[in-house]
């Protein structure tokens, strides 16, 4: 990291950063291009959960393997100064990192994984019928590194 003043290095720091994220955007390579796609998520401290529908541009770059990117923030906020364009700025913490991407495919697994996404956005665990699930793909994003940073105001 270029900006070594930004990173953020401490785990529960960034724990805390993916848990108040409402999006995680992921970024895969499907033929041969860069496709980038925000989604819900659930987050265990190792991996990442999402769901998708049966089929979808996401699943072939899924399917096929290999490291995913993904970016997590939160407090983003725009820093302005009424005086000097150049003096703009912005405020923000995020978490970017690599993985890579499986699908879960015992209902499970699949279970597991969606109480954890819908963790992320309430405090209960829920139930879902074998017929919603048979409709619904399930990934696990088993992280290999990522990295904080953050930029907040300077205190003068």
């Amino acid at each position: 990291m270029r900006r070594t003043d930004k990173a953020i290095t401490d785990r529960q720091q960034i724990d805390a950063i993916i848990r108040g994220s409402l999006v995680c955007r992921l970024a895969v390579v499907e033929a041969g291009q860069p496709y980038l796609v925000p989604l819900s998520f659930g987050y265990d401290g190792a991996a990442f959960y999402f769901h998708t529908a049966p089929e979808g541009r996401k699943i072939a770059a899924f399917l096929a393997g290999g490291e995913v990117c993904f970016e997590c923030e939160r407090n983003v906020e725009v820093r302005r100064d009424p005086q000097n364009a150049c003096r703009w700025s912005m405020d923000y913490e995020s978490v970017i990192g690599y993985g890579t991407i499986a699908e879960l495919t015992t209902d499970e697994e699949k279970r597991h994984a969606l109480n954890l996404i819908m963790r992320q956005y309430s405090e209960a665990d829920w139930h879902f019928d074998t017929a919603a699930m048979s409709k619904t793909r399930a990934w696990k994003l088993t992280i290999t590194s990522m990295n904080g940073k953050q930029s907040k105001p300077k205190i003068v």
